[in-house]
């Protein structure tokens, strides 16, 4: 399997590159199971990030990240976006997203508990990499439902058309990948 170099927040990865379909590849970026990459995004996140209240984040791949930027900054209240909702929530808000990574349409959900806690406070939402933007478009509108106001977005990387957007703060970029391999060109700008 072909790999993609990166140096992210000062740690050393090779990222498996594979097909999402017959065009294109991307580097796989999975946080999960790597506590020294996850400690080292979030501190350099926190250093960038402008000030809030509270983090959320989608579920899955960016809670190891949600979680450590929270302890850092003190063991701060996080919320997670749910992929279903949970015979505990005590109600719940959802949006429909499409993701680059997962086939079909999805929702996420927010209990309305948070919700409560949500309404009114800054709100910075956080992920491991944005792409589409699909993910972090439906966040959002949980977060404006809940009456939250959206402080920032983060994430650690950015890949492909979300290397543009003025909107996102990231720590580095990723490029897209063609079929065999190698870097499409035009995500390194």
């Amino acid at each position: 399997m072909k790999t993609y170099p990166m140096t992210i927040a000062g740690v050393k990865r090779e990222l498996p590159i594979c097909p999402v379909n017959e065009n294109l590849s991307i580097g796989a970026f999975v946080i999960f199971g790597d506590p020294e990459l996850t400690t080292a995004s979030a501190d350099a996140l926190l250093k960038i990030a402008p000030e809030y209240d509270y983090i959320i984040t989608a579920e899955a791949k960016g809670i190891p990240l949600a979680h450590e930027m929270a302890r850092l900054a003190g063991n701060q209240k996080y919320f997670v976006a749910r992929k279903k909702a949970k015979a505990y929530m005590s109600g719940v808000f959802e949006v429909k997203v499409n993701s680059i990574t997962t086939a079909g349409e999805q929702s996420l959900f927010l209990d309305k508990a948070d919700a409560e806690l949500m309404c009114g406070s800054r709100i910075l939402i956080v992920d491991d990499v944005i792409s589409t933007g699909e993910s972090l478009r439906a966040v959002e509108e949980l977060v404006e439902a809940a009456g939250g106001k959206i402080i920032g977005k983060m994430t650690i990387l950015a890949e492909g058309d979300a290397q543009t957007r003025d909107d996102i703060i990231y720590l580095e970029k990723l490029p897209l990948f063609n079929p065999d391999g190698s870097v499409i060109e035009d995500t390194l700008h």
